[in-house]
């Protein structure tokens, strides 16, 4: 117990700050989805769902477990921006009672009217959209309305998957498509500001100087356009001419941003070279599209490149370092959160080489799983003393 709330009653130390139930709950359910599809792929156990299979297990990765963190980073991240109070207390309980009511009705609704699973879904989506758009607009805070904007996308993805199970409307694998562009563009935006923020602010607290990364600018500018373009392009085209011109053009741009903020001189700090590291998959993904597009990989291989591992990668690195700063504690990983961070970018590697190798798809793709359980596992065990304990003073 921490903080009182209202009235005086004690606060959970859970309910303090959005990211701690998110965080926590979006690990746990990272690890137990993906250990439940490679059940269902060996015969062995299989969603209660709706949705067919290889749907459940894409909605469950993109709208289970990256919805919910980016909904602990934006509830973390957006009062900051805003000087405002943060979502805590009853209602951030209530919020994280709508996502794990969301993943209950997902993976155990099977019976269940497909219009109540679809509503029961997509209200922890529709509400936590309601609450950033009102925070962000209320208080003038325009800058951000490209990260409301991405936020609204990914909402909608969620709605096309349940339109598409509903039969309205013949979108295939639109939806969860769509969740993934939306994800890549908030990394693009965010990632963009923080990576070379984090990385110039250490450089000048250890006294290690310039040169620094480099400050935004029209070339920065041009990468979000085009990567905006490149995404829009890979959803509503596919493999299509365009779609490899434009990805191409993400690739080398997005490239370039990464190279200008000088991850090398980070090395020695894992909660930096992570973030580099998880923002490389951003040109990987892209490059891959192109190649796509172009006839020359499979389709799978981009989409889990900007899954395993620029989700993966680029959500683990904040659900260690969030935490850190709003505890109280060190802005340090021990070895344990550095094996971490090995273990989700080899499971992206992994999971990427396997899309691309059918022939040793099975055993490469077990290596992965193993991996990426390992890695938020352990992350739910070894974080839940931060996210379920007071502030360290």
């Amino acid at each position: 117990m921490s903080v009182g709330a209202a009235g005086g009653r004690p606060l959970p130390a859970v309910f303090q700050h959005g990211f701690r139930p998110f965080f926590l709950g979006g690990a746990l359910w990272a690890a137990g989805a993906l250990a439940l599809w490679m059940a269902a792929l060996h015969g062995t156990g299989a969603p209660a769902s709706a949705l067919p299979p290889l749907v459940w297990h894409g909605h469950a990765m993109v709208y289970g477990f990256g919805l919910a963190i980016v909904a602990g980073f934006l509830l973390t991240a957006v009062p900051n921006w805003t000087a405002t109070g943060p979502l805590r207390g009853a209602p951030l309980a209530g919020l994280a009672g709508l996502w794990l009511l969301g993943r209950a009705v997902m993976t155990l609704g099977g019976g269940l009217p497909v219009a109540v699973v679809a509503a029961t879904d997509m209200a922890f989506g529709l509400v936590l959209l309601g609450w950033v758009a009102r925070v962000i607009v209320g208080t003038g805070n325009w800058r951000n309305l490209p990260v409301l904007a991405a936020l609204g996308v990914l909402v909608a993805g969620n709605a096309v998957v349940h339109v598409q199970t509903l039969g309205m409307a013949p979108l295939a694998g639109a939806g969860n498509r769509l969740g993934i562009a939306a994800i890549a563009l908030l990394a693009t935006l965010i990632g963009g500001r923080i990576v070379p923020a984090f990385t110039r602010n250490w450089l000048r607290q250890t006294g290690r100087g310039g040169p620094y990364p480099a400050e935004p600018d029209d070339l920065d500018r041009l990468g979000l356009v085009t990567a905006a373009a490149a995404l829009a392009a890979w959803v509503g085209l596919g493999a299509h001419p365009l779609t490899a011109v434009l990805a191409g053009c993400a690739a080398v741009l997005t490239a370039v941003r990464l190279a200008r903020w000088r991850g090398w001189r980070a090395h020695t700090e894992p909660l930096l070279w992570v973030l580099h590291l998880g923002y490389a998959w951003l040109p990987v993904g892209f490059g891959l599209i192109a190649l796509h597009a172009a006839g020359a990989v499979p389709a799978t291989a981009a989409l889990h490149a900007l899954t395993a591992g620029l989700m993966g990668t680029l959500m683990l690195a904040m659900m260690t370092r969030v935490p850190r700063g709003h505890t109280g504690r060190p802005l340090r990983a021990d070895a344990v959160t550095a094996a971490l961070y090995g273990l989700v970018i080899a499971s992206g590697l992994l999971r990427v080489v396997a899309g691309m190798s059918p022939a040793l798809a099975p055993g490469l793709m077990g290596l992965s799983a193993a991996a990426w359980i390992a890695a938020f596992g352990g992350y739910a065990l070894s974080h839940a003393p931060m996210l379920l304990t007071a502030r360290a003073e």
